[in-house]
């Protein structure tokens, strides 16, 4: 074993990310969905961008919102996926200690800002039905800029101890991570420290932030199922319940995934480690790849925008 596996050291100077333990032979191969997969979601989400840019009817607050989430995918999708093809098609596994930490505060603080953002979107969707006259002048402009600054400082600071309680830890075992990327508790448990309070911390967090956020999305969604459900005719409910489909399919590829995961890497001892990383990496991937798809299927007024931009080209 090298050096650099066995000297005894604060802070190391790299990692070596592993990738999918045991599956080493087949990394070019599984790289093929993961850069599919990266490749929508980049593509998506800045057409997303670039049609709700482009379309002023679209300049209100859901639509907003949806650029948020668009913007938090890209930034989420990007901090992982470069390098974990990286180590994939050209063996580069090694990455330096501070920008180990730096993609860890990266992921997790763009998850939590992701849940944010979807808090928000059920939000506007529950003023939009229940309170549709006033919807206008509580989700103005200055409101909406205001809930994105909390969304933002919201996950900045509560992911903020992540990278700051991991430099604090001595790192004598190892500088190997068995994973693709640089996630908070494959990284701490190399530590050769007491971890607790890590280990603690992002369950708090955890905890907090999924707690939190699915009560409000539940609560909103309680009131906007009663809305519609005391409307007169079934064409009225099933209209109106139609917004509200892109936003609810969008709760479920974030929050099944992420669960799953977190159940599995925290109770799933007999479960195998390439399967943890693999789930790891779908619930950081799925979403920023179905989300774009989603709304522009299940949305039509993106969808109409987006099929007008070939319709233009073509003629």
């Amino acid at each position: 074993m090298s050096d650099s596996n066995t000297t005894d050291f604060t802070n190391p100077s790299t990692f070596i990310l592993l990738g999918i333990p045991g599956m080493e032979a087949a990394h070019v191969w599984i790289s093929i969905p993961f850069c599919t997969m990266y490749t929508i979601a980049i593509l998506g989400n800045i057409t997303i961008l670039f049609i709700v840019k482009r379309e002023l009817s679209l300049h209100g607050p859901m639509y907003y919102f949806l650029c948020m989430l668009a913007v938090s995918d890209l930034v989420l999708s990007t901090s992982t996926l470069p390098k974990m093809l990286s180590n994939f098609w050209f063996n580069s596994r090694k990455i330096s200690f501070s920008a180990c930490l730096t993609q860890m505060y990266f992921i997790h603080c763009f998850l939590v800002m992701d849940s944010g953002i979807l808090v928000a979107m059920a939000f506007d969707r529950y003023v939009a039905i229940c309170d549709p006259l006033r919807h206008s002048t509580i989700l103005t402009n200055l409101m909406v800029a205001k809930i994105g600054l909390a969304v933002v400082l919201r996950g900045g600071v509560l992911i903020l101890p992540y990278p700051f309680l991991a430099k604090q830890w001595s790192y004598c075992r190892t500088n190997i991570i068995p994973h693709t990327q640089c996630e908070h508790m494959a990284v701490v448990k190399l530590a050769c420290a007491d971890i607790r309070i890590s280990n603690y911390y992002s369950l708090s967090v955890a905890f907090f932030v999924t707690g939190v956020d699915v009560f409000f999305i539940a609560i909103s969604y309680t009131q906007i199922l009663g809305a519609i459900f005391s409307l007169p005719t079934k064409d009225a409910r099933l209209k109106t319940f139609g917004t509200c489909g892109s936003h609810l399919c969008a709760i479920l590829v974030s929050y099944i995934p992420a669960l799953f995961s977190s159940l599995t890497h925290r109770f799933g001892n007999n479960v195998a480690l390439h399967f943890h990383v693999l789930m790891a990496n779908a619930y950081l991937l799925m979403p920023p790849m179905l989300h774009p798809v989603i709304y522009g299927v299940r949305t039509k007024q993106i969808r109409d925008r987006f099929l007008q931009l070939f319709t233009h080209k073509g003629t």
